[in-house]
């Protein structure tokens, strides 16, 4: 007897009829044999009762071969299935998972059977939503304008994408190149970047040229983004090369607007009074009614100092100089600091000397000074405090006033941002600006009981000696 083996068979399809177990049909397998075996004995006996060596040979020969074809024969089909599994199970491991299998008896092998095409139903499926999504992740992932390189440390580019191919290599494949060889034909703005390491923008100069008129360099402003990770047991970078020129741009024009329309507030505010006053004097002077003019006079000078005093502001913001450390005492400093304005110092300052631009800190502490006086808190709970922390040196000015919204928080250090009516919004950006310059930042956050609290955090690589 043969045996073919099980049919590949159409996904879902299940053996109808009566279930019967595997345990039920051998022993009904053996069963049968045995009583095959006993009817050949019992009849060879009835005919030959005399010998019954020779009954029990022929019994023998006539009963193993069937038990031993018939046995191997039904192994056989079941050994045939276990090879389709197998080769299945292969067809899986090579990412094939269009196979199924059919088995003809309801018993537990056809339980397997099922569960192994479910399994089957459920690998494709994934393995076709798998491919769906790296369709979709690799399709935006070549249309973003991000540039886009995938390195192996000390290796070549492992992908890259359009913007990529276009922005480092005119337009052609960058994989299989070194990361050195593609630098060496970019600009030098971004060489010196990549050396720096970290993330960070760079300028670059590109000729570009108008119709019948000479090339003109244009700046081009990106940014770097750079992230390391192990990818099949070795190192990987990403680089991520941003244009933002336009968005600057954009967000210059934005800012312009925003002066000029704080800028024209205020002078029109100034200018309209001052108009007004110098007509009224002029016609008292031609009534010959003088008396009043010296206090039209002093007006005229208070508006006119005030207009002076935001100008100035302004100036200083926008040509705010590089920082020139000096080495200072923090006792030294702070009690300069204290014969401008009223504060309460909290601990004890730092004994270590510091370096940092002393005249840059003074104003960016006292227009927090003066905020916190500004803010309605009682004189005596406005304090500042100067601690050392183990990379760097934190300084908290402090009161006890109604603080600041969410909305207001957010928008604090912006640039010309002010809740005050006569406010210019350029306190806390100059004393940001100042921060950042020496390589620090500064914070804004409520107090519990109320109040505010302004940290401006100097890193001791920007301030130590």
């Amino acid at each position: 007897m043969g045996a073919t083996p099980p049919p590949v068979r159409p996904t879902g399809a299940r053996p109808q009829g009566m279930r019967l177990s595997l345990l039920t049909r051998w022993t009904a397998l053996v069963g049968t044999l045995l009583t095959v075996g006993i009817l050949i004995a019992l009849t060879l006996t009835h005919f030959f009762p005399a010998h019954p060596g020779m009954v029990l040979a022929v019994c023998l020969l006539c009963v193993l071969p069937i038990s031993i074809i018939t046995i191997r024969a039904q192994l056989e089909y079941m050994l045939s299935l276990f090879r389709a599994l197998t080769g299945t199970v292969t067809s899986y491991q090579d990412g094939d998972f269009s196979f199924s299998l059919h088995w003809p008896q309801n018993d537990e092998l056809s339980d397997l059977v099922a569960a192994h095409n479910t399994l089957g139903d459920v690998l494709r499926q994934q393995r076709l939503d798998l491919v769906q999504r790296e369709l979709l992740l690799d399709t935006m992932v070549q249309n973003t304008p991000v540039a886009m390189l995938l390195v192996r440390e000390a290796g070549p580019v492992v992908y890259a994408n359009i913007a990529a191919r276009q922005l480092l290599h005119q337009g052609r494949r960058l994989e299989g190149h070194r990361l050195d060889d593609i630098l060496a034909q970019a600009s030098p703005a971004l060489r010196e970047a990549m050396a720096r390491g970290g993330d960070g923008l760079f300028t670059t100069r590109e000729a570009g040229a108008g119709e019948g008129q000479e090339a003109l360099d244009q700046e081009e402003v990106y940014h770097l983004a750079r992230r390391s990770f192990n990818l099949n047991g070795r190192k990987h970078e990403l680089l991520l090369l941003r244009q933002l020129t336009m968005e600057l741009r954009r967000q210059e024009v934005q800012t312009w607007k925003k002066v000029i329309r704080v800028i024209s507030h205020e002078l029109n505010n100034s200018l309209a009074p001052l108009t007004s006053l110098a007509h009224s004097g002029a016609e008292l002077v031609r009534r010959g009614q003088t008396e009043r003019l010296p206090q039209i006079l002093a007006t005229i000078e208070e508006r006119t100092r005030h207009l002076e005093s935001f100008i100035l502001g302004y100036a200083r913001f926008a040509k705010l100089p590089a920082p020139r450390l000096e080495l200072q005492s923090w006792p030294v400093f702070l009690a300069q600091l204290a014969a401008q304005v009223d504060f309460t110092i909290i601990g004890e300052p730092p004994a270590e000397a510091c370096a940092f631009d002393p005249s840059q800190l003074e104003q960016a502490l006292l227009n927090l000074l003066k905020n916190a006086h500004e803010s309605g808190s009682p004189a005596g709970q406005v304090s500042l405090e100067v601690r050392r922390l183990h990379d760097a040196v934190r300084i908290d000015v402090q009161d006890r006033g109604p603080g600041m919204s969410d909305t207001v928080l957010t928008n604090a250090l912006v640039p010309f941002y002010s809740t005050k009516r006569s406010g210019t919004g350029l306190g806390l950006a100059l004393a940001r600006e100042i921060a950042e310059a020496h390589g620090g930042r500064i914070t804004l956050a409520n107090r519990d009981g109320g109040g505010l609290t302004v940290t401006l955090v100097l890193p001791l690589s920007a301030i130590s000696n």
